[in-house]
């Protein structure tokens, strides 16, 4: 399978689930600020949106979206055991990632990184911060993880969550979404590529200023 991602970015979450499977995927990078492969190419062919994640499938497909392309990789990669494989628990996996992808990514993080956003919107975003923590606060107070053993939507929330430290949002009032944090980040598969990434990350900041 082989990831188109960008640095930092909610493509993370896949690059983390296969290193959680030990699985060697192929990454193509994109500046999504360009949309811009690294060979020059224009990434609107690979997507029309020019967002990341995309994945190409071993077939040749491609699949955009996180919500799609975390249960995907999951299930390929099986023995990982970072998803429930039918029922209750498969729904619930999709319902904490349609909470993740658009209560917490998009409707607060998006414009609160958002350089063009202006002070209105960003304000508007910071305002309806508290109230999708609490939700995450009171279910995670009482268990490990979103669902029963941790999987792709822990994963993609702690991708998520990391970028509170870029948008000035401190998660210390809502303490088992903290902790789970904490927790996940703390993985070896986590570690790396977290380490990896904000290496890229660095090295395209330094391009772009070139």
């Amino acid at each position: 399978m082989e990831l188109y991602f960008s640095p930092l970015a909610c493509s993370l979450a896949t690059r983390i689930a296969f290193y959680e499977a030990g699985y060697d995927a192929t990454y193509r990078q994109v500046d999504t600020k360009r949309k811009r492969l690294e060979d020059g190419s224009d990434f609107h062919a690979i997507n029309p949106l020019g967002q990341v994640p995309v994945l190409r499938t071993d077939d040749g497909a491609l699949l955009y979206e996180n919500a799609a392309i975390l249960p995907y990789v999951a299930d390929r990669l099986a023995s990982a055991n970072l998803a429930p494989a039918g029922g209750l628990e498969r729904a619930r996996l999709h319902q904490w990632l349609g909470f993740i992808g658009t209560e917490l990514h998009k409707a607060i993080f998006v414009p609160m990184l958002d350089q063009n956003a202006n002070a209105e919107v960003k304000r508007y975003a910071r305002e309806h911060i508290a109230l999708r923590m609490q939700a995450l606060q009171a279910h995670l107070a009482t268990r490990e993880w979103l669902l029963d053993a941790y999987g792709v939507a822990d994963i993609y929330l702690t991708v998520v969550l990391n970028w509170a430290r870029f948008c000035e949002i401190d998660l210390s009032p809502w303490p088992a979404v903290l902790d789970l944090f904490k927790r996940v980040s703390k993985r070896p598969a986590v570690t790396r590529a977290f380490a990896e990434e904000y290496e890229l990350y660095r090295l395209q900041s330094e391009r772009r200023d070139r």
